[in-house]
């Protein structure tokens, strides 16, 4: 068996059986080449629909390194959940992290062979923007801080969606302005908006489109695009209830043990 499969295997069944793992899985993936190829055979072992694909920042120095500034990975069907006071399942001895983010709605698929959009190209694909919670849970405590090349071999360190409410009139952009605050038991974790997050949520879309099409894989209409933490990546633990608010609007969850 090749390493790159034992890694996906380990991974894909530690999630499956709702257990952690104390150390990486094999050979830390050196390139984005090796780190799709975990996760595409990750995703070849998974019976469940791609509900969408959550987009990730990559910090410095290493978007120098891999030639891009983000990563992305998939969010699965049955993780994703609509409305606010859910229960939201996080690997409890893994990685678990909650990020107020913005997600976007596809209403289109992309031209085949195109590889390339422009934030107006990449606008005109969507036919929604909500606000909404990413949860970044792993098996593998260690996964944010080997880097992103680690992170993506692990389904992008995501382990869930919550889906909140619509932002009206989206496509004038006033909500890149709106001020965002993700709270912990009430209690601030950060505040930020999404004029703060690289080219913002509609170039996370574009970057997405772009990637995915190089990577031979195809999006589909009602799928999601959970577009970035705008305040930040937040460590969370069972028990613990998290409120995103996005200017007036707020979406919430608990956090419990997977």
């Amino acid at each position: 068996m090749h390493m790159g499969e034992a890694i996906a295997r380990a991974f894909v069944a530690a999630r499956r059986e709702r257990r952690a793992l104390a150390e990486y899985p094999g050979a830390l993936p050196a390139s984005l080449a090796e780190a799709h190829a975990i996760q595409d055979f990750a995703l070849s072992l998974v019976d469940t629909p791609v509900a969408g694909w959550k987009v990730g920042k990559i910090p410095p120095p290493m978007d120098q390194v891999l030639g891009r500034d983000r990563l992305e990975g998939p969010i699965f069907a049955g993780t994703v959940v609509e409305g606010d006071g859910c229960a939201m399942p996080v690997f409890e001895h893994g990685f678990a992290a909650a990020e107020a983010e913005y997600l976007l709605r596809i209403a289109a698929a992309p031209e085949p062979g195109k590889t390339d959009f422009t934030h107006e190209e990449a606008a005109a694909l969507l036919d929604a923007v909500h606000i909404g919670i990413e949860i970044a849970s792993s098996p593998f405590p260690g996964i944010n801080a080997l880097g992103p090349l680690v992170t993506i071999s692990d389904f992008g360190n995501n382990h869930g969606m919550v889906i909140g409410a619509p932002v009206p009139h989206w496509r004038d952009g006033d909500f890149f302005d709106w001020p965002v605050e993700l709270r912990i038991d009430g209690e601030v974790a950060g505040t930020a908006s999404a004029r703060t997050m690289l080219d913002g949520p509609i170039g996370a879309a574009a970057f997405l489109f772009g990637t995915l099409a190089r990577r031979g894989i195809t999006v589909h209409p009602g799928q999601w695009i959970s577009s970035g933490a705008v305040t930040g990546v937040h460590p969370v633990r069972p028990g613990q209830h998290v409120t995103a608010a996005f200017a007036d609007m707020t979406v919430d969850c608990t956090i419990v043990a997977a």
